[in-house]
């Protein structure tokens, strides 16, 4: 087989906890241990796993690879477990038969596999496993904690929705620093003198670039046909304000890249504005502003910076 190259992909790595509903494997493994949890898998191996917390986010985002030729597609997903490769069968064969376009896996038995995703070019990782996500951002890798019970999953609901946080999720946690040192007035005052000068990235800059590229891939299609209709749309969704809210946007423009939308809020709950945008996946650092989206919204946490430092928020 001639060699595969993942360079200019999107490229996500999603662990099976994040992409199927395992509570009912998992509660054998934690109440009968290792070897009934082995004969569980095993015994089920036929059963399709129902749709996780990231299932819906994982679908939309393969169906986009309808916008280049088959043996060329925009976007790879990687499954990332810690399953050894005999109770991952279920998982491959749970995919197989939900017809996702996933064919590559790693199974570690009883191990992370974060450390790979530098190697597979991935800028992102989504796991229901909280350790591995820490100990992926740790590393200083782009990784995300899914929270909530499965979604409803609407078939005829084409579209793709993300938003993000900004600080501590597209940028870095400098500016949440000085927020929680000196206060909201010390932080409006810093953002505002610096407003030209463009925040270093944070975990998932990356991300959205690659995002990007897709966005890039439907304008051209809608060039080539006007009666193409955009299905991926990105928003910001920030508890800044004015005047901080415009060392954010030049930054994203200092960074190459863009989003749909912005929702600057000064502190207004982010819970309400997700349920009305409704988004497929929700990206925030701080677990406090998750609690209201997660209940309806599939949402991540990304524990990065020095407010998720020292444990659980």
């Amino acid at each position: 087989m001639p060699p595969y190259d993942l360079a200019d992909r999107l490229v996500v790595g999603v662990a099976s906890s994040a992409l199927f509903d395992l509570a009912e494997a998992d509660a054998v493994f934690r109440e009968e241990g290792e070897a009934s949890y082995r004969a569980y898998q095993e015994e089920h191996l036929d059963h399709t796993l129902a749709p996780g917390v990231a299932y819906p986010f994982i679908r939309r985002l393969l169906s986009l690879n309808d916008l280049t030729p088959a043996d060329d597609p925009l976007v790879e997903v990687i499954v990332l477990s810690r399953n050894d490769p005999d109770t991952g069968l279920r998982v491959m064969r749970s995919i197989q038969s939900k017809g996702l376009p996933i064919t590559r896996a790693i199974f570690m038995q009883g191990r992370s596999p974060h450390r790979f995703m530098p190697a597979l070019n991935m800028s992102l990782f989504l796991s229901a496993n909280e350790s591995d996500v820490r100990e992926a951002v740790a590393a200083g890798l782009p990784a995300g904690y899914v929270l909530g019970a499965p979604p409803a999953d609407d078939a005829e609901d084409q579209d793709l929705r993300i938003a993000f946080d900004f600080d501590g999720v597209l940028a870095d946690d400098a500016a949440e620093q000085i927020y929680q040192t000196g206060g909201l007035a010390t932080f409006r005052s810093h953002e505002s003198r610096n407003a030209r000068r463009p925040h270093a990235p944070g975990p998932l800059r990356d991300f959205l670039a690659g995002v990007n590229r897709v966005q890039q891939r439907e304008e051209e299609r809608r060039r080539e046909d006007p009666d193409y209709r955009i299905r991926v749309r990105v928003s910001l969704v920030t508890a800044r304000n004015a005047p901080a809210h415009e060392r954010a946007v030049r930054s994203l423009e200092n960074w190459g890249v863009t989003v749909n939308d912005a929702f600057f809020l000064g502190g207004v709950d982010k819970g309400a504005i997700i349920g009305v945008l409704k988004p497929h996946i929700f990206f925030d650092d701080q677990m406090s502003h998750l609690v209201v989206a997660s209940r309806n919204t599939p949402s991540v946490h990304v524990p990065f910076g020095k407010v998720n430092a020292g444990g659980a928020p």
